[in-house]
């Protein structure tokens, strides 16, 4: 009885494999880059609220406008800190990468605005409109999350937008209410909306 010859050519396991690899990688990429960034930190922006709410209430006592300022600088190191943190663990445990994809436009988005915001409170002080100075850093915080969530769920330009009305309220109200406008958006909005992230899109 004959045998059955073997038609496998020898070198088509390893050239099969590698273009296996190859469309897997393709469409990983091409999934980044259509989908939306989740890594967004619901108990990280909850923490962002909490010592939004804290700051909001050491600067209201501060005797100067300087003291102010600096109270507030303070609070947006140590926010910027909380964030940063948050946001990498998050994009660990959900493995997306920051560095690449929807991940990528979220920070570029993200970062125009708050650049923006930290050059006109350099001029805006210097001029010593430190009345305006609320409303303004909310306008330009709600557009960098506004624009960065379009690379998000839907939850986080809805987010930005409140941010921005509130901006719009603080400068149009008198400037004794600087602080509680500050509180209620970048302590209340975040608390309310980081409680709503983490709860429908996993922490």
């Amino acid at each position: 009885m004959a045998s059955v010859p073997n038609f496998r050519p020898p070198g088509d396991p390893p050239a099969l494999s590698a273009r296996a690899m190859d469309n897997l990688r393709f469409i990983r990429e091409t999934m980044e880059q259509a989908g939306s960034f989740t890594a967004v930190p619901g108990w990280g922006v909850v923490a962002l609220g909490a010592t939004a709410l804290v700051a909001a209430y050491a600067a209201s006592r501060q005797p100067t406008n300087g003291a102010w300022l600096t109270t507030w600088l303070a609070e947006a190191i140590a926010g910027s800190t909380i964030a940063a943190v948050a946001l990498v663990r998050k994009a660990r445990v959900v493995d997306t990468p920051l560095l690449s994809g929807q991940g990528r436009k979220f920070v570029l988005a993200f970062a125009p605005p708050v650049v923006a915001g930290a050059i006109l409170t350099w001029a805006i002080a210097l001029a010593g409109g430190f009345g305006v100075l609320p409303g303004v850093w909310l306008l330009l915080y709600g557009a960098s999350v506004v624009t960065a969530g379009a690379f998000s769920v839907r939850v986080v330009p809805v987010m930005g937008v409140c941010f921005m009305a509130c901006g719009v309220a603080a400068l149009l109200t008198p400037p004794l209410w600087r602080d509680a406008w500050l509180a209620l958006g970048f302590g209340v909005l975040h608390i309310v909306f980081g409680v709503i992230i983490a709860r429908r899109h996993g922490g």
